[in-house]
């Protein structure tokens, strides 16, 4: 028994080390912001964009076999000519310190097959393929370690070399068969044991189903638990998530996540042909997005591709340095920085904290020389121009709630420069938010500030995701809590946090109460049609408020809607579908008066759903396959709605829709056992899902509300 005892204290005290490892991990990874993505391949950097003396100038210049239409063998065989002498890892971690990026991501395999690394379970590598026969990626993990950068690996989850992975589709999102799926395992766990410390592994393409994601994600998570997995994995199995190639959003994102760019948006590997243009223009637009995503809360992956020779292209290595020399001054505004604290963007440029610090990216200089900070409470004690260290003699003052700073006479940026002003702030930075709730009685969807993340079951079906609604707000008085949801939400738990306190709430039911609404008012008029059209779930392809379905939409070239008499509510439409593509339905409701009615909706593979214009619902199914359904509470106001619901398929062949009326109006009532405040100061409230399948999943709670019952 003492044994047992002894070997489950052990096993206790492993998970322990393990999670806290992975928790140190993910805190490190957030905080490097910037780092190098290498794109080298023994065959297409050799290439170098050009097949039979001609410039391929179709596609990226490392898919060059699929766009160039290379038989494999042919293709193969340029891996003889490979002997880079020029290749130096310590010159490449060197060149990444240099330009002031904390780790280096390196391609172990791209969609070619070929590896870069010493693979025991093919010969198409470097060491038995090439006369260098030499494993570069060892190489540069060692060097990284020497160097004291932090060690990464990008990896194809498609292989244009291995026979199971054919047939192969333009959009490189393809099944991965069950001996693919083996043979990516093998390899994985070859990177993961015999690399060193592996700071991120960075997946890409294919459509995998989602065990076959929580596989390779749980071997990196066996043998590297520091290391953190890219989203492209698919399936929401990923540690962060990435945007879409050279993509800078404009919003913040509540998880950890990156965006990928390169030195030339055109193309990621070595390309022969590539015009350069100047150095410092180039420089200027790749620190501006890296102030973008750091502003954002995000981490920048900055690529060069590096010649079949092993040597850097001279102007990359210009554009690195250049703004390495800006990051050396700069830095601190950079690495470990949070993301803009204000509820708002700003004309003249970027934000980004540190506590008791707000740093202001000057992308250009304000209007009239005004900078205005919106809540700002705090007391700004000093500025200073953060590159020399120099206080700003600048004139601040107070109006309104909001903070001004007048630049002084004869303050200038220099041109392709980016001044960076430290704001000391006395008592930290505190800050009133611009949408805050003042004497909020409801907290609701419509009023929140939503947190977002980056979902989807694989590349084709990425979008912006919302895990979570957030509030600040005001109450003169102490209130209780209560939630209010539909049947919908029921069973469902919550992490509920106010003011920092975090309570997990599962939703019971709590006493049922009918809706004030009058349901035999409603007119619901006839079904229309428009597309289907290529797409992805987000986003849609017209405007969707004020529609004339007898006039052509999304714009004059179209067709008008298309009106279907056959269509019913409360029923199954079927459409013939295809991959990634959408139709839209359009439908009015004529509500006799204004009034909140909770409408069924029942979708394939995704579902956008909008009422007046305004975005309602917007998801993928997470299970590939089958149908999802959910109930919205939407409100109607008198006289004439639209409502246009926008149904997506990635997979199916026939995908559903359906319009349900007949849905029970009655909401749930739950009380809380905790309360706000209610000393007029500002208070905040966060709803996310407890414990759920991924941090980047879809909260997908839409009618679930907050009343604050001061009686």
């Amino acid at each position: 028994m003492k044994k047992i005892l002894i070997a489950l204290l052990g096993l206790i005290m492993t998970f322990q080390l393990v999670s806290a490892q992975e928790l140190t991990a993910h805190t490190e990874w957030k905080n490097q912001k910037y780092s190098m993505f290498i794109h080298w391949g023994a065959i297409y950097s050799t290439l170098g964009g050009v097949w039979d003396g001609k410039p391929v100038t179709r596609g990226y210049s490392e898919q060059i076999q699929a766009h160039a239409g290379i038989y494999s063998d042919t293709y193969g065989d340029v891996a003889k000519r490979f002997h880079p002498e020029h290749w130096n890892a310590d010159s490449i971690v060197l060149l990444a310190k240099a330009a002031g990026m904390k780790s280096v991501v390196m391609t172990s395999k791209h969609h070619d097959g070929f590896c870069m690394f010493h693979s025991a379970y093919t010969d198409y590598n470097v060491v038995d393929a090439t006369p260098f026969k030499r494993d570069v990626l060892k190489e540069l993990s060692d060097a990284c370690q020497r160097n004291g950068l932090k060690f990464g690996m990008y990896f194809s989850l498609i292989d244009w070399h291995f026979p199971q992975a054919y047939p192969i589709s333009s959009s490189n999102s393809d099944p991965i068969t069950p001996e693919h799926h083996e043979y990516n395992k093998k390899q994985v766990t070859e990177l993961m044991t015999n690399y060193g410390p592996v700071s991120e592994i960075w997946f890409d393409m294919g459509s995998l189903t989602a065990q076959q994601s929580r596989d390779l994600a749980e071997i990196v998570h066996r043998l590297q638990p520091g290391c953190m997995v890219s989203g492209r994995l698919g399936n929401d199995a990923g540690d962060f998530c990435v945007m879409g190639d050279n993509q800078y959003p404009d919003y913040k994102i509540a998880s950890a996540w990156q965006t990928p760019a390169s030195v030339y948006d055109e193309t990621w590997g070595y390309r022969s042909w590539q015009q350069h243009g100047k150095a410092e223009d180039k420089a200027h637009e790749k620190l501006e997005g890296l102030i973008k995503v750091v502003s954002r809360g995000g981490n920048y992956l900055l690529n060069i591709g590096p010649r079949g020779d092993g040597s850097v292209v001279d102007f990359e290595r210009d554009v690195l340095l250049l703004n390495g020399a800006w990051l050396k001054l700069n830095g601190e505004a950079i690495y470990s920085a949070s993301a803009n604290p204000f509820d708002t963007t700003f004309a003249w440029g970027e934000v980004t904290t540190k506590p008791g610090k707000l740093y202001l990216h000057l992308l250009q200089m304000p209007e009239n020389g005004t900078i205005v900070l919106p809540g700002l409470n705090s007391k700004v004690s000093e500025v200073t121009l953060l590159s020399s260290g120099k206080k700003v003699p600048v004139k601040i003052t107070v109006k309104g709630g909001n903070t001004q700073i007048q630049l002084p006479a004869g303050f200038t940026i220099a041109d392709k420069d980016i001044a960076v002003l430290s704001l000391t702030c006395k008592d930290g930075v505190n800050i009133t938010p611009q949408h805050l709730l003042k004497e909020a009685t409801r907290l609701t969807r419509d009023n929140a500030t939503p947190l977002f993340s980056f979902s989807g079951v694989d590349y084709e079906s990425y979008y912006r995701s919302q895990v979570g609604d957030s509030w600040a707000f005001t109450a003169s008085k102490p209130a209780k809590l209560q939630l209010i949801y539909s049947d919908a939400e029921k069973g469902r738990r919550i992490h509920f946090t106010l003011n920092g306190n975090t309570k997990d709430v599962l939703l019971t039911g709590g006493t049922t109460t009918p809706l004030n609404n009058h349901p035999a008012g409603l007119q619901w008029g006839p079904m229309y049609s428009a597309g289907p059209f290529w797409s992805g779930i987000d986003g849609t392809h017209g405007s969707v408020k004020d529609i004339d379905p007898a006039k052509p939409w999304p714009n004059n070239d179209s067709k008008a809607w298309t009106l279907h008499s056959d269509w019913q509510n409360d029923a199954l439409i079927k459409w013939d579908a295809d991959r990634s593509v959408a139709q839209y339905i359009l439908q009015e409701i004529t509500a006799d008066k204004a009034g909140s009615y909770l409408v069924g909706f029942t979708s394939g593979d995704g579902i956008a759903v909008y009422l007046n214009g305004e975005e309602q619902v917007l998801h993928n199914n997470p299970e590939r396959g089958g149908v999802a359904s959910e109930v919205v509470l939407l409100s109607l106001k008198a006289g004439k709605n639209q409502l246009v619901v926008k149904s997506y398929s990635r997979f199916a062949k026939q995908s559903v829709v359906a319009i349900n009326r007949n849905v029970p109006q009655v909401l749930y009532v739950q009380s809380l056992d905790v309360a706000v405040k209610g000393n007029g100061k500002v208070e905040t409230c966060e709803i996310r899902e407890a414990n759920p399948v991924s941090v980047h999943r879809n909260l997908r709670m839409p009618n679930l509300a907050v009343v604050i019952d001061s009686k």
